[in-house]
């Protein structure tokens, strides 16, 4: 399990987990140590050994600090009266949002350290269990409302949904949005393809 962050950010706690993602965002996963979270925090190293124990744990507090809030942005946005279309480009919104914060890196360098750690990989994959119970309850509802997804189950259909996302993050990332490549304008569109579906059920 992920270490629970909001249980520990007094602010020499909340310093160092700013600190660890900066050094993360400059020098990746690999290139990130104790020692030089700790000169960016300016704390001693033993102030990270005290509240977070080691670099993986520090970093999977720092995973759980940057997740937990977007999560329950996630989650209100999906209680809001609105189309599923709206929600899909209010997610389109957030994907800019979480690109400028840093977020999308850090998750992104976390999953690709969890292709060889066992204990990043269950953290990471506690973070899509979040994500996934969130999105499961939109789809049925949408479902609920007349949205018909074909063959597709809701289970099929939010695999999709994060494959799509994840990938374009991935792609964003390595800067291979461009006029052959419009990554952001093909996400809208789905958008728009979903509302023309959600006109078509209300007539």
């Amino acid at each position: 399990m992920v270490p629970d962050a909001k249980k520990s950010t007094p602010p020499v706690a909340d310093k160092v987990l700013q600190a660890s993602r900066d050094v993360l965002l400059e020098a990746g996963f690999a290139g990130l140590s104790t020692r030089k979270v700790a000169d960016r925090a300016g704390v001693p190293l033993s102030q990270i050994h005290y509240h977070f124990g080691s670099k993986a744990e520090l970093i999977l507090a720092l995973l759980r600090w940057q997740n937990d809030p977007l999560v329950e942005r996630q989650t209100a946005m999906f209680g809001l009266d609105v189309s599923l279309s709206q929600r899909w480009d209010r997610a389109c919104d957030y994907l800019d949002d979480d690109l400028d914060s840093g977020y999308v890196r850090v998750l992104q360098e976390m999953t690709a350290a969890g292709w060889s750690s066992l204990e990043v990989r269950s953290a990471v994959q506690d973070v899509f269990s979040g994500w996934t119970s969130a999105h499961v309850a939109i789809v049925e509802e949408a479902q609920a409302a007349g949205v018909d997804f074909g063959p597709f189950s809701v289970d099929e259909v939010v695999a999709l949904i994060q494959a799509v996302f994840l990938g374009a993050e991935s792609m964003l990332l390595l800067g291979r949005e461009c006029d052959t490549m419009p990554i952001r304008q093909a996400l809208r569109r789905i958008g728009e393809a979903i509302a023309r579906h959600e006109q078509r059920v209300e007539r």
